[in-house]
């Protein structure tokens, strides 16, 4: 399980969440772009300083400012992906994978083999990095991710810079590496499409804060039972209770 609660001053703007993740399967951080998603990637990737709070990963606490722990980033043990792959230019595609797995802890639970079996790229090993897709970039980022022996994942937007053949096709390998690796994954994107395709769970952000925990009916166009609280002129408190979208905009008559 992975348990957040942090603060992060960033200029103007201030970052405030709190949540916790299961231990495997797929999170998302679910939000309009400037919530703050990226940002507490990076708290929990030690990589962005916090203010105060405490990131618990498993048994392992990473950062209580309290305590005064911080466990640096390589210490971690959290593969991260972006949209742009970060890809060793210099380096084929087996050398760029082998990065990840020289620099893991031992022993090596996840294969050299098994990645590239999973995700479908033994025929690009040989090749250069810019002879790869925009596809096959962020399969091999993915590989290399997992082969430095991870126990978190972090997907930063992973699909943003794709069109929408190779997102679909990223959005299966994303779901094979769910079952085969069973490792906990925070998925940040701000596509609803995404969240309904992959995720377990769903924190919703906005301005900086968590606004909503639940499953995939969260997203947008997923509709689920609401149930709203107010009170009339006269003090009197009314429940009524209804299908609705999470976003969509209620009109309650009171007659």
């Amino acid at each position: 399980m992975i348990s957040v609660a942090v603060e992060r001053l960033l200029g103007s703007f201030t970052l405030d969440v709190a949540f916790e993740g299961p231990a495997d399967g797929v999170t998302a951080l679910f939000g309009p772009s400037g919530a703050g998603k990226s940002a507490t990637l990076a708290a929990i990737a030690g990589t962005g300083a916090v203010t105060r709070g405490r990131i618990v990963l498993g048994a392992r606490v990473l950062t209580d400012t309290a305590a005064g722990v911080f466990v640096r980033p390589p210490a971690r043990r959290i593969g991260w992906v972006v949209q742009d792959a970060r890809l060793f230019p210099h380096l084929k595609v087996d050398a760029n994978l082998r990065y990840g797995l020289k620099r893991a802890p031992l022993p090596h639970r996840i294969a050299f083999d098994h990645v590239v079996a999973v995700l479908d790229i033994a025929h690009l090993l040989a090749r250069g990095v810019g002879d790869l897709s925009g596809g096959e970039r962020q399969r091999v980022a993915l590989g290399r991710a997992l082969l430095s022996q991870p126990d978190l994942l972090l997907l930063d937007e992973p699909l943003a810079a794709l069109d929408g053949a190779r997102k679909a096709e990223i959005l299966a390998y994303i779901q094979r590496l769910k079952a085969d690796f069973r490792l906990p994954m925070l998925y940040v994107t701000h596509d609803a499409d995404e969240v309904r395709s992959v995720a377990d769970h769903v924190v919703l952000m906005e301005a900086g804060r968590v606004v909503a925990t639940g499953g995939v009916e969260l997203a947008p166009g997923a509709r689920r039972t609401a149930t709203i609280v107010g009170r009339d002129a006269e003090g009197v408190l009314l429940r009524v209770t209804g299908d609705v979208a999470a976003g969509e905009r209620v009109d309650l008559v009171v007659e």
